[in-house]
């Protein structure tokens, strides 16, 4: 039997990004439902925000990647509500138990330690104040950080060790942590990263559900750009034919309220991102999904994902080129990138010690 126009509309789940949860790579058995007849030996997923509390064990990790500029990162959750559908993070929750699809954005693992673990991380005698990324997976300002401000805490303890640390976020709750990034931008050991991906509302609700708006975000780079906190915007995924063409918009905007350094990527689907990428675009963009599917073919070699450092995340070919173009262009015309520096090393210190130079 058809599915109807309603029953299809029904069937799409208003406010997340994955429609679908795609099979754990890890995980030899599957439970699916194949007949309605099962009804009574299924338990029908529910759509609610879970989270899930753990002890980790470790928070800094060494990020092996050529691509991202950082060295370290560290993540206090694992999954995240924001449900962006490109997300590459998505892939990470499979190796939690878990669907990277609907499950990323519904169970969300919080690591309730992570302070504490980043103390002892900073208090052993061979760490070296090497600058730590905040989100380099997740996003540490995602809804549950309201209620567990385990970011705040990890702000607080970079704060008193001195410790360099970047941070990038979508959403406006980093406001809430003006006061201690304030202080920190006073000691140069912290700088901030917004990501925008398009000021058109519609297309945001949909590929970036539970985030705050394009203009909520600008609002972010501005207020903390005159609290002196060193602010920055970084445009990704640029998605040709969805999005591509707002680099300079986005830029000029960025750098109007007060960014003055920037980044971009290419969008990139790898893993099981690829089959909830094409589920959600042909869902969403019936009209020109075939388009969009074929010029993120021809920007990765006729295939959606490349695994080549320093292609992955660029794409190649002359779409890509042409965003690349762009980016060199306006980020010169805007005045982004000029006379950066680098975060401050030589005031770490551990508590009862003499600052270090290095």
């Amino acid at each position: 039997m058809a599915v109807t126009k309603k029953e299809e509309a029904q069937q799409y789940h208003q406010g997340r990004g994955a429609q679908i949860n795609t099979p754990n790579r890890f995980l030899k058995n599957e439970t699916v439902r194949e007949h309605i007849e099962a009804i009574d030996d299924w338990d029908e997923p529910t759509l609610a925000t879970q989270y899930i509390e753990q002890e980790a064990k470790t928070i800094v990790n060494k990020v092996e990647s050529p691509d991202v500029g950082m060295g370290y990162s560290m993540n206090a959750y694992a999954g995240c509500e924001h449900g962006c559908i490109y997300c590459y993070a998505r892939n990470v929750h499979e190796y939690w138990g878990y669907s990277a699809g609907m499950d990323f954005e519904q169970k969300i693992i919080v690591k309730k330690n992570a302070p504490q673990l980043l103390r002892r991380q900073l208090m052993h005698p061979k760490w070296e104040p090497e600058p730590i990324m905040l989100s380099g997976n997740t996003d540490c300002y995602q809804p549950a950080e309201k209620k567990y401000r385990l970011t705040r805490g990890l702000l607080e303890v970079c704060n008193e060790f001195n410790q360099p640390v970047g941070i990038l976020t979508k959403n406006a709750g980093i406001l809430r942590d003006k006061d201690v990034l304030q202080e920190m931008a006073q000691k140069n050991i912290v700088r901030a990263m917004v990501s925008v991906t398009s000021f058109n509302e519609d297309l945001r609700r949909v590929m970036e559900p539970r985030t705050t708006t394009a203009q909520q975000r600008l609002r972010v780079i501005e207020e903390l750009s005159k609290a002196g906190v060193r602010m920055g915007v970084m445009m990704g995924p640029m998605i040709p034919g969805l999005n591509d063409h707002e680099m300079q918009r986005i830029m000029k905007a960025a750098a109007d309220r007060g960014a003055t350094f920037t980044a971009y990527t290419f969008i990139r689907l790898n893993g099981a991102i690829k089959f909830l990428f094409h589920d959600w675009l042909y869902k969403n963009f019936p009209d020109r999904a075939d388009k969009i599917w074929h010029l993120i073919e021809q920007s990765h070699n006729g295939k959606v994902n490349d695994s080549r450092w320093g292609l992955r995340m660029r794409g190649e070919g002359s779409i890509a080129q042409i965003i690349a173009q762009q980016y060199a262009k306006y980020g010169k015309l805007y005045k982004m990138n000029e006379g950066e520096t680098g975060l401050s090393r030589s005031g770490f210190r551990r508590p009862g010690q003499q600052g270090r130079l290095f």
